[in-house]
């Protein structure tokens, strides 16, 4: 294959002058040029109007993308609005608006209507389905599908519900309601990414209602921190509130009484509500057997029963004739139910005269009960003893014969005898267990991604590892701890089932159809399978996964600390990576896209794997823990769940942080009875808010800390002297006493300065530096310097991080300086983030835009691909990798190939040993190969971007 010179990805867009100011390379990778004075700032030149740069100007592709109706939410924003007011700092462009949170554009209408439905009592289809959004990861539960033809129902949305409608074209705009079985992190940890993304669809927006037990107030109260009041009107909780006997709907009524949420021609929706009970083991200590407790938030789970009304007997228009009835609208009335006057006669015609039997309704029940303590008020619930079948003894006319079963119950409860035993009583039903079953580990539920990180896997292993759910060495030979009892059959099973597939369908009308559908269910899709058909679509791959081998297990000859790279001019090897490990650090993009989950990249996450030594998350989206699954399989995650040494969250917008409670439940349950701290999570103090309101729901086991108190100026003062800590707060309660802001992101008399001093909550001194000592300690085990934060410019409270290594001896007993890796969360260019970034050894740094869409990156605060690597340029990095792409590219983003020869692009696990960092640049002419065929064409027609301001 002849030597590939040239990249150019897809296409490039528009050049554009020099948009930030350039400073002078570091002659040091020293951290101590963290923090350099403002004087080495050296302009070189500088922004040109960006009205310049119009659009028709633009290079756009041969085939545009795809136009989504963008509504006020719009990662863009609409494009007939004005242009926000821009601002500079150092001759970049910002928005100012957006930056201090005042960007109405990003905000909804008052209310967001409810979708008016009409409804069609004579459904010709309507089905259950498992929608397994945790089904291949184990990292949430289940959701199920009900489908009427003009309504559709969900009960539970964790985490990857949007990913998975998307990547099954379920649309989302279609849902009426969502049912909550229980509300905690592992049943509703999708429900603010979904709030959000109906608020964007259309011009007005759309809500959905969504109804839980009382514990849903909680979750409802923390997720206003950080979504609009107007996303959430249409949450309504039912029974009664913790400790108490009334229900917010039903009134004061037994605890274990059906209540009817939905009631209308098309069906029956109740709620049966559990609560723990004591065990036998508590009964021992004095207290009766299965007494009830005091039931907590978190406590209370839900039993739905779905009933369909009957389906009327076979219309006789002989027995209508003989009745005196002319053919016309009465026949219609009477299939309908309702009784008419004869035309012929002095008599009223009922639908019982002139129809045959009719068929009972079919019935569905969803249970979820979550512990062994639940188990005793399911057995006893007297409310449900009229759908048992014969055994029951209730008289013929009022028993109810149920058609399925949905079980979201744990392996742990089922597999028991007594739950068994219950399961026989339901005469004829065909029981699906959708607890976490084995053998759906190894089939991917996201195949677009799964073949895309198949490919990638293909032409470089070293980057693009196999995925966990293919690499079964991460089982080690058998099933983890968590799934052997799911495997388990108890010795004499008492009740016939089947194990839950992904997209497995009950269906329920037509009668005729009545039972099991499979033919949606996908077959398993291998890895070897998705290469041959890469193969056979771009032959030449083979010759470039060959090469990528070649010098991928080439050892670099190292001449004067210069490494020979030929594809480079010139390339000098930081000092901190002479003989390296590759048991230091490991950099895994866990998601690499903006705004919301998509088809092929979830939104921002990233772990430092210090493999021995722990690791720290950097962002914490939607579907983090999904991710990490995918990535190091079902043990491997829990694995790395267990040694988090610390999350850091760049900012409050949703596609940030709306994963941190599920992974933070995890890590709580995994460590229960093993003695540990609690995890330190460093975050604008606004997070703190949702995560206290949070805790009211189930403990998250965590210590806080503001970004504001890891800024350098914070860490000076409390490194200077602890005993009297200068984290104290001025008159009006405002601000860090040491805060030097001219020094920081915004100088004297700018009008933002003012903002970012603004006042906010009084902080508990002591406590900050009590937290302070714990994270100099944490880093310490973890063999890291320092972590320290720095504004940037977003949004209110946004921050970028740089995480730097302790100094080490190599096998020679020389001093080699730890390496530094610079986040920059979501940004414009900014002084402070090349600041930061001085010597780095590998910038992340956010690249949502192609060059060509400057005014669109200005307007939502954002960079673009040029901008980002001048930022790593200017401040001498020695590799970049970019990341938090728009997700209008939905496999690759467009950039220009001759700013990339230290930069690499992200892809969804993608993994970076610091050892391999000289190679990473390498990589690209050859992803060039790999997406020759693929067109940036959105492929989520179905599903509107809704990149609000609380998800962008």
């Amino acid at each position: 294959m002849p030597q590939i010179t040239k990249l150019r990805l897809l296409l490039s867009s528009a050049h554009y002058p020099a948009s930030l100011l350039l400073l002078r390379k570091p002659t040091s990778a020293s951290f101590s040029l963290l923090f350099t004075p403002t004087k080495t700032l050296r302009p070189i030149s500088l922004f040109t109007p960006f009205s310049s740069l119009s659009k028709k100007n633009r290079t756009h592709l041969s085939r545009p993308l795809t136009q989504r109706n963008h509504s006020s939410f719009g990662e863009t924003g609409r494009r007939e609005k004005a242009a926000p007011p821009m601002e500079e700092i150092g001759s970049v462009g910002f928005n100012k608006r957006r930056a201090e949170g005042n960007d109405k554009s990003d905000r909804p209408k008052k209310i967001l209507s409810l979708k008016d439905r009409k409804l069609n009592p004579a459904n010709t289809i309507c089905y259950v389905q498992i929608m397994g959004t945790g089904m291949d990861t184990q990292d949430t539960s289940p959701s199920v599908l009900l489908f009427f033809d003009k309504q559709r129902f969900i009960f539970n949305a964790g985490e990857g519900l949007q990913r998975f409608c998307m990547e099954h074209k379920i649309k989302l705009s279609k849902i009426d309601h969502i049912f909550l079985s229980r509300v905690c992190s592992e049943t509703a940890g999708g429900l603010p990414g979904l709030f959000l993304t109906l608020a964007g669809i259309g011009d007005e927006g759309m809500a959905v209602n969504v109804w839980g037990p009382s514990d849903l107030k909680y979750f409802v109260d923390a997720m206003r921190s950080f979504i609009p009041k107007a996303c959430m009107v249409h949450t309504r909780s039912f029974g009664p509130s913790a400790g108490s006997d009334e229900g917010d709907i039903s009134g004061s009524r037994k605890f274990s009484d059906p209540i009817v949420l939905i009631d209308d021609e098309v069906v029956k929706i109740s709620a049966i509500l559990l609560r723990p009970s004591l065990s036998e083991f508590d009964a021992e200590e004095g207290r009766n057997q299965y007494s009830e407790l005091v039931v907590k938030p978190g406590d209370i789970s839900v039993v739905y029963v779905c009933e369909l009304p009957e389906i009327m007997g076979k219309f006789d228009p002989k027995k209508a004739v003989a009745l005196g009835l002319r053919p016309g609208p009465k026949y219609r009335e009477l299939q309908l139910g309702n009784s008419v006057k004869s035309d012929r006669q002095n008599i009223m015609v009922h639908p019982s005269d002139v129809l045959g039997p009719s068929i009972p309704g079919p019935i569905v029940l969803i249970v979820d009960c979550p512990t062994s303590s639940h188990l005793p008020e399911l057995l006893s619930l007297h409310s449900l003893s009229s759908y048992y079948g014969d055994m029951s003894g209730n008289p013929p006319e009022t028993s109810k014969a149920v058609n399925c079963i949905i079980h979201l119950s744990p392996a742990a409860v089922t597999n028991t005898k007594d739950y068994q035993k219950w399961m026989t009583k339901f005469t004829g039903a065909q029981h699906i267990m959708a607890g976490h079953e084995i053998k759906n580990v190894e089939i991917p539920i996201l195949k677009g991604s799964a073949r895309i990180a198949a490919r990638l896997n293909y032409l470089c292993p070293m980057f693009f590892p196999a995925p966990g759910f293919w690499s079964l060495q991460h089982l080690n030979g058998s099933a983890p701890v968590d799934l052997v009892s799911c495997s388990q059959v108890p010795v004499s099973k008492l009740c016939e089932s089947i194990p839950a597939e992904n997209l497995l369908k009950f269906h329920l009308r037509p009668y005729a159809q009545l039972g099991l559908d499979r033919s949606g269910v996908p077959t398993t899709n291998s890895s070897s399978e998705i290469i041959e058909e890469l193969l056979s679509e771009i032959p030449e791959i083979v010759d470039a996964a060959q090469q990528v081998n070649q010098f991928c297990h080439t050892t670099p000859v190292l001449n004067n600390n210069v490494i020979e790279e030929p594809w480079l001019s010139e390339n000098t090897l930081p000092s901190c990576l002479e003989d390296i490990s590759r048991e230091d650090m490991e950099i895994v993009l866990l998601g690499t896209g903006s705004s919301q989950p998509s088809k092929y990249r979830n939104v921002s996450s990233i772990l430092i794997n210090l493999f021995s030594k722990g690791s720290l998350l950097f962002d914490c989206g939607e579907g983090t823990l999904g991710q990490l699954k995918r990535r190091f399989g079902v043990d491997g995650a829990d694995d790395a769940v267990r040694g988090l040494r610390c999350i850091w969250i760049s900012h409050i917008h949703a596609d940030h942080h709306t994963g941190l409670a599920r992974i933070l439940a995890l890590r709580r349950d995994l460590l229960k009875g093993v003695p540990h701290q609690p995890l330190l999570v460093i975050a604008p103090r606004r997070l703190k808010r949702y995560l206290d309101a949070y805790q009211l729901l189930e403990d998250l086991d965590f210590q806080f800390l503001d970004c504001r108190h890891t800024t350098e100026s914070s860490l000076e003062a409390f490194e200077s002297d602890t005993s009297e800590m200068s984290i104290e707060h001025n008159a009006n309660g405002a601000g860090l006493k040491n805060q030097d802001v001219n020094s920081t992101l915004f100088a004297k008399g700018v009008p933002m300065q003012s903002h970012w001093n603004r006042p906010d909550s009084p902080v508990n001194n002591s406590v900050v530096i009590s937290i302070l000592r714990n994270l100099k300690e944490v880093l310490k085990e973890a063999g890291l310097e320092a972590l320290i934060s720095f504004p940037v410019v977003h949004c209110p409270q946004a921050f970028g991080v740089a995480l730097k290594a302790a100094d080490r001896l190599n096998t020679a007993g020389k001093v080699v300086p730890g390496w530094k890796i610079v986040y920059s969360g979501d940004s414009r260019p900014c002084p402070e983030l090349v600041k930061a970034s001085n010597g780095a050894t590998v910038l992340i740094h956010e690249a949502t835009f192609e060059d060509g869409m400057v005014d669109e990156a200005i307007a939502r605060n954002h960079s673009t691909t040029k901008e980002a690597i001048e930022v790593g340029d200017s401040a001498g990095v020695y590799r970049i990798i970019l990341t938090h792409f728009s997700q209008r590219y939905p496999k690759i983003p467009v950039f220009d190939e001759t700013h990339m020869h230290k930069t690499c692009i992200a892809f969804d696990l993608m993994s970076v040993n610091l050892a391999d960092l000289p190679l990473l640049p390498r990589i690209l002419p050859y992803l060039r190969i790999l997406f020759r065929n693929e067109m940036i064409v959105d492929e989520s027609d179905d599903v509107v971007d809704a990149s609000v301001s609380a998800a962008n």
